[in-house]
């Protein structure tokens, strides 16, 4: 079982940076970050594959945010950079895909407990 920690979390104004770590207790080939409004679905944000290829699911996070990974350290990273209010969610990190489909949440075995983020205008 591979467990998940996410960090980093916190209370921003529009226009500021966060940066979410989170840590796993193996090395995993996919990693993803996903969030969840109050009320809404879970949604891919973007995914990162062993050799630090990543995939934005969300148009309106290109630019804004960067996904990365530490082999070493088995961890995986999202730079969140100009954040909106939109983007106000928990965030969880994924690992371990079971099928095709790197933005789907049905395709992850393995979530992270989340980490809240605020953004207030």
């Amino acid at each position: 079982q591979v467990r998940l920690v996410e960090s980093g979390g916190g209370s921003v104004q529009a226009g500021e940076s966060l940066r979410l770590s989170c840590a796993a207790s193996e090395y995993t080939y996919t990693l993803a970050w996903f969030r969840q409004s109050a009320g809404g679905a879970r949604e891919g944000v973007a995914s990162i594959d062993g050799g630090g290829d990543g995939t934005y699911c969300d148009n309106s996070v290109e630019g804004r945010f960067t996904i990365s990974r530490d082999n070493a350290k088995n961890m995986v990273y999202l730079q969140m950079n100009i954040l909106k209010p939109e983007d106000t969610a928990m965030y969880y990190c994924a690992a371990y895909l079971t099928q095709s489909g790197s933005c789907n949440s049905d395709s992850y075995k393995y979530w992270g407990q989340g980490a809240q983020v605020t953004v207030s205008s």
